[in-house]
């Protein structure tokens, strides 16, 4: 990587109202830039309807390391889990 290139994660939206999904990423000076790497390298056949690129810095993900402590207390709060409550018969999608 040259200095002043970044590292650009991509997501595209393939069609209106479905959510964007990531798939992959590019190099870039700018977001610019990085948009048409996007573009060229993740939507040649017509695949996606909008692109986003995120430089790879401003992600933000819980520690590896301390995923079993990160994740544990959800398992004990049972009414979170949608089995816990009963759905009426006239409700039909959810």
């Amino acid at each position: 990587m040259e200095k002043g290139d970044k590292v650009w994660e991509v997501f595209i939206q393939k069609k209106a109202g479905l959510a964007f999904k990531h798939v992959g990423n590019v190099h870039g000076y700018d977001k610019k830039m990085a948009i048409q790497n996007a573009r060229d390298l993740y939507t040649r056949r017509g695949e996606g309807r909008e692109i986003w690129v995120v430089p790879a810095e401003a992600i933000v993900s819980s520690p590896l390391e301390q995923a079993d402590a990160f994740f544990d207390p959800s398992e004990d709060k049972v009414y979170r889990h949608p089995t816990f409550y009963e759905i009426p018969d006239e409700v039909k999608f959810i």
